[in-house]
């Protein structure tokens, strides 16, 4: 059995608790906190406990999905962020850049939601962009 722990920061909000990912032969298995850690002081809210769960879920997308003829398939990160620029840039065109909005998430780094909302301002052209903590 080989066990270790890995130093990371938690993915669920900008704050940036460290905590430490606990990996039993190769697979994930628990979350233990960062004893002296400048934010959490060995604390972890309880996103941050469960912040192992979603990866071996059953359930999990590994792979982007298009739809092609009413079902979703399989398709490479390429072909489906082009889609997406194709078809913001479609809906740019028709219907103007204030019929695309953006959200953002606690989830993601204030750098993170700074370079979203720089994209909706400077690309698409927009001001629609909210937050939600809660996301």
């Amino acid at each position: 059995m080989e066990y270790r722990n890995v130093l990371t920061t938690c993915p669920y909000c900008g704050t940036g608790c460290n905590l430490h990912l606990q990996v039993l032969d190769g697979r994930l298995v628990g979350v233990l906190p960062a004893k002296g850690h400048v934010i959490a002081d060995g604390g972890l809210c309880i996103k941050g406990w469960n912040a192992h769960a979603f990866v071996h879920d059953k359930d999990r997308l590994q792979t982007p999905l298009i739809r092609k003829n009413g079902a979703l398939t399989e398709a490479s990160w390429d072909e489906a962020l082009g889609l997406v620029a194709e078809s913001l840039g479609k809906i740019k065109a028709e219907r103007g850049a204030d019929s695309i909005g953006i959200l953002t998430s606690a989830k993601c780094t204030n750098e993170e939601n700074y370079v979203l909302q720089k994209f909706a301002r400077a690309v698409i052209g927009t001001n629609n962009v909210d937050h939600c903590a809660r996301l």
